[in-house]
């Protein structure tokens, strides 16, 4: 058995801090030369070598591993280093979250005032929604999700309100990839299930997420929209089963999907349906 002081196998001899006690150098770099690169307007190798302090080689290794990601792009004609359109991807990606966490919050304050329950804005990733804002009730009891807060499309009331705006073959990735587990007796479990509700929810412009993913909780959602019609992400209201109860969904409902079309509007989006409401 080896000692905490003899290194890993695969290790220089120099390392003797643990893992994580500062950052991957070969990533410090590489990020200090997409900031350099960033910044410049064209930047030759020799240009990127002298100002990140890296040997030419070095920086040229970084940069073609960032060329392969698409941070990155090389104009063979001037022999110059650009800031690729993968940058862009991700940077407007980290606009429009956070546009759409600054704008929704207004509104989210009236639904909360209006409901006397929680309200919450999710967004979509790949495989999941992702919880970034609350505006929580003074009630006692009350949901509450910490920002970052993932939760499973089929489970969740934002999570259903986007699927239900996706087409059937993306559906059936997602369900693919990310499984239906059933977290209560009361989730939407399997396939037909689940499209039987998003049928549902398609027809009436907002989910219900009933104890399917906490006991003793529901949810009312509806989706919001990017400028293509498509789904981005949801807002909500969810409280404990006692006061959010079966009776009130017809009055929580609409009430989500007007601050729904509210936020879509407000994000510069385009609600599909908006035109057969109006």
């Amino acid at each position: 058995m080896e000692t905490a002081e003899k290194r890993q196998r695969g290790r220089p001899r120099s390392f003797n801090a643990p893992a994580d006690s500062g950052p991957v150098q070969a990533l410090d770099r590489a990020l200090r030369i997409l900031a350099l690169v960033a910044e410049g307007n064209g930047l030759s190798l020799s240009e990127v070598a002298a100002s990140s302090g890296l040997a030419p080689s070095t920086a040229y290794r970084m940069l073609t591993t960032l060329e392969s990601h698409g941070m990155v792009e090389f104009e063979k004609t001037e022999q110059l280093w650009s800031i690729g359109v993968e940058t862009y991807r991700m940077g407007s990606a980290f606009l429009r979250r956070r546009k759409l966490v600054d704008r929704a919050r207004i509104v989210m304050q009236d639904l909360m005032e209006k409901t006397g329950e929680t309200a919450n804005l999710g967004v979509a990733e790949d495989d999941c929604v992702v919880f970034v804002s609350q505006v929580e009730t003074h009630q006692a009891i009350r949901a509450f999700f910490r920002p970052g807060t993932r939760s499973s499309f089929h489970a969740s009331g934002i999570g259903k309100a986007i699927l239900a705006h996706l087409a059937p073959e993306r559906v059936a990735v997602i369900i693919r990839k990310a499984g239906l587990e059933a977290y209560t007796p009361k989730t939407l479990a399997s396939a037909p299930a689940l499209t039987r509700d998003l049928d549902e929810i398609r027809t009436r412009g907002w989910s219900v997420d009933d104890e399917e993913r906490h006991p003793g909780m529901r949810c009312i959602a509806a989706a919001i929209f990017n400028e293509f019609g498509e789904p981005v992400g949801g807002v909500s209201v969810s409280g404990p089963t006692v006061r959010v109860t079966p009776e009130r969904l017809a009055q929580i409902g609409p009430l989500v999907q007007d601050a729904a079309l509210q936020i879509t509007k407000m994000i510069g989006g385009e609600n599909p349906a908006a035109n057969e409401r109006d």
